[in-house]
């Protein structure tokens, strides 16, 4: 019998890919399996990816500006919201085809309780979001002396 180590984000991963699933199938064509969904809401697609010393979450938004961004922490869940706006400068009339989603757009993940959500960092570069999340050093037994009476 072979050994797996046990990963709370692919958990995650594969509930958040079959409730997608199910509303594609309910609501559209399956689009939100994809990462997008039909009335111009989106969902950017993400990876996650575990070092010995941190967690990585590496988000697509391309067309999004760092500044209408926003990156939280409560109780455990990280949150990334924001908006990719339509274009401002051509009318929808002029358009033949538009297969990128626009409008806001909220992801969650639950951190791990191995997380340290104090430390969290991210950075913005090439519409590509990258979230570093240390993790705590492991909690180590403490050795108690005991003191004998008289």
């Amino acid at each position: 019998m072979a050994l797996s180590r046990w990963d709370p984000f692919r958990d995650l991963m594969t509930i958040q890919n079959e409730l997608n699933r199910l509303f594609g199938r309910t609501y559209g064509s399956g689009e939100a399996a994809a990462g997008t969904s039909t009335g111009g809401a989106w969902v950017p697609p993400l990876d996650v990816f575990e070092t010995k010393e941190r967690f990585v979450i590496v988000v697509e938004l391309a067309g999004v500006e760092p500044g209408s961004v926003d990156l939280s922490v409560e109780d455990g869940v990280l949150t990334v919201s924001g908006e990719r706006p339509f274009y401002g400068d051509v009318s929808e009339e002029s358009f033949h085809r538009v297969e990128r989603r626009f409008g806001p757009f909220v992801r969650t993940l639950s951190l791990p309780k191995t997380a340290d959500a104090e430390s969290i960092e991210a950075s913005f570069d090439k519409g590509v979001l990258s979230i570093s999340v240390p993790k705590v050093e492991e909690a180590k037994p403490k050795r108690i002396t005991i003191k004998a009476a008289g």
